[in-house]
């Protein structure tokens, strides 16, 4: 061997060698980002408890030695506990629903269920009349709902998913045909209706915390707080199956089954944020886009964390703009909606592509 080859097979070695001290398995690639990505996180975590503590006290008109103060403040935190149901709801859901998809740009609503939610108030209401629907409440009406969008997602996943119809793409596309249909009929009886049945429709079908009710919250906490958990715990696999189908099998997980599940958790999810508080298309894209940029890593262990904090803060911190400082309580939905929208639109032109 000459000296010139002999350098020439050392340098490629010294080479290979850095490049191997450079690559590493661990969710961040410094501990620098791993620094910033705490720091980031305690702040948007402390943000979120002064704007939930604003909201409960700021600008309370009794009081505070006034016996009516601790009424106003248990309205309050009514509002708080159905913020925190729908950023968990949502932020989990979107997140954990990109990441099986390999995309960032679709979410499940796409799946129909704000569709289905309106379909179902608007028919009762054609129907049966304007007392129907609000007289449609209580524990049985509201597991009805949950539990006919999520049978609905179960017959879409269980033929769509299985035997020679196993394609997402598929799936999804059927999702918007049937979101589009039920959107159709809804608004052909919506225009049958008398204008003060369709005012009253109207206020349903805006999402807002003021239409949960708190006597669905002991059935509500303990099903958020059990979903959410096996999302949680399901992390490791996320991070395999957003690597793609042919990855996952490589490293062994079973993609088609892995899939159905964590659909089903994204199903329980988006039915009880739907049912509880109503429509919300582009929050979940609004938070998990924010959540991408806070986050660098790959790791639903530490996506996930950060999508709740986002989450709760923009929810939270809309809610005491509006209510306090712009005094428009109605169209806290109507902002987070439009600012989802812009940012989808963004993220739309810059990939021009779905």
């Amino acid at each position: 061997m000459s000296a010139l080859e002999y350098r020439m097979n050392e340098n490629v070695e010294i080479d290979s060698s850095l490049q191997n001290k450079n690559r590493s398995a661990r969710a961040f690639r410094s501990k620098k980002e791993e620094k910033r990505y705490w720091i980031l996180l305690i702040t948007l975590i402390v943000l979120g408890i002064f704007s939930s503590y604003g909201l409960l006290v700021y600008n309370n008109p009794v009081p505070i030695d006034s016996p009516s103060f601790i009424p106003v403040v248990k309205r309050r935190i009514v509002a708080i506990i159905a913020m925190i149901i729908a950023a968990i709801c949502q932020s989990l859901s979107t997140v954990a629903f990109q990441s099986i998809t390999s995309n960032r740009i679709i979410t499940p609503s796409l799946l129909g269920f704000e569709s289905l939610y309106s379909t179902i108030h608007t028919s009762t209401i054609f129907l049966f009349g304007a007392g129907a629907l609000i007289n449609f409440t209580g524990i049985g009406p509201f597991l009805f709902q949950v539990v006919i969008m999520v049978l609905m997602s179960l017959i879409l996943y269980g033929w769509l998913l299985s035997g020679k119809y196993g394609n997402l793409q598929l799936m999804l596309l059927v999702g918007i045909i049937i979101g589009t249909g039920l959107n159709s009929v809804s608004t052909f009886m919506r225009r049958l209706l008398a204008p003060s049945e369709f005012d009253i429709l109207q206020a349903k079908l805006f999402g807002s915390v003021n239409n949960a009710d708190p006597q669905y919250f002991p059935v509500v906490i303990p099903m958020v707080i059990i979903v959410a958990l096996l999302l949680l715990a399901y992390s490791k696999k996320l991070n395999v199956l957003s690597l793609g189908k042919d990855v996952s099998t490589t490293f062994g997980v079973k993609y088609q089954s892995s899939i159905i599940y964590t659909l089903i958790l994204v199903a329980i999810l988006m039915s009880i944020s739907t049912a509880l508080i109503g429509p919300l298309t582009f929050y979940g894209f609004l938070v998990a886009t924010l959540t991408y940029q806070a986050a660098p890593t790959y790791d639903h262990r530490y996506i996930f964390p950060m999508a709740l904090a986002i989450g709760f803060l923009i929810i939270t911190s809309a809610y005491f703009f509006m209510y306090h400082v712009f005094h428009a309580q109605g169209v806290v939905s109507v902002i987070i909606e439009l600012f989802g929208g812009i940012i989808f639109l963004i993220v739309i032109l810059r990939k021009r592509a779905l």
